[in-house]
């Protein structure tokens, strides 16, 4: 759908990833102002709109393939330990909004099988709980992901800096980009598969031992 010129500028990430006996399948997709950028399908990321140069393009998407593929590895071995008979189903959602007034607003939200998991905190770099009730997998997650600052200070500055700055190079009368450079938008995909790292680890080792 077209923008209107006074709705706030977008960037926002979707990132899903399906965990069923012992078998990872990613999938998610970017969008920028209204338009798909990037789209992700199994250990395939592409660069929809030419954010790039096709060499800094071909570096970043290596990236995340080798980084998606350690993440399947991981969670194979995980399940050889402790086989879990059930899907389980995490979803990533993030992005920022740049409003006509300058203001501007970042997220990042985390559900496991379509209820509420944890919320980064963008402003104080922290993870937050979500899920209703005490839950030990949930709590695991938390800590896993206070530890490093890839899943803190690193998230927080994509979220409040990058992010924005990808939209600050968006012509708001034409939508047309400036001729500034473009951060890499697909750094927070990078991110995002962090955050479900922390998760794995906890889904993998609370469920049916102890955390």
């Amino acid at each position: 759908c077209p923008v209107s010129p006074a709705a706030p500028l977008a960037f926002t990430m979707l990132q899903r990833t399906r965990v069923s006996k012992g078998s990872s399948v990613f999938s998610g997709n970017a969008s920028l102002n209204g338009r798909l950028s990037h789209l992700l399908e199994g250990l395939n990321v592409t660069q929809v709109l030419p954010l790039e140069s096709p060499d800094a393009w071909a570096r970043r998407q290596q990236d995340v393939t080798t980084y998606l593929n350690d993440f399947r590895q991981l969670v194979e071995l995980f399940t050889k330990e402790r086989p879990i008979n059930y899907t389980q189903d995490l979803c990533c959602h993030l992005g920022c909004w740049l409003f006509p007034n300058g203001t501007s607003h970042s997220f990042y939200e985390v559900t496991l099988n379509g209820t509420a998991f944890l919320t980064f905190h963008v402003p104080n770099a922290t993870w937050e709980l979500r899920w209703p009730g005490k839950h030990e997998v949930a709590a695991f997650a938390k800590r896993e992901l206070m530890k490093y600052s890839k899943t803190t200070q690193d998230l927080q500055h994509f979220l409040n800096t990058t992010c924005i700055s990808i939209l600050q190079a968006q012509h708001p009368a034409t939508g047309k980009q400036s001729s500034r450079s473009h951060a890499p938008l697909v750094l927070g995909l990078i991110l995002g598969t962090f955050a479900l790292l922390g998760m794995a680890v906890g889904i993998f080792l609370c469920t049916g031992g102890s955390c």
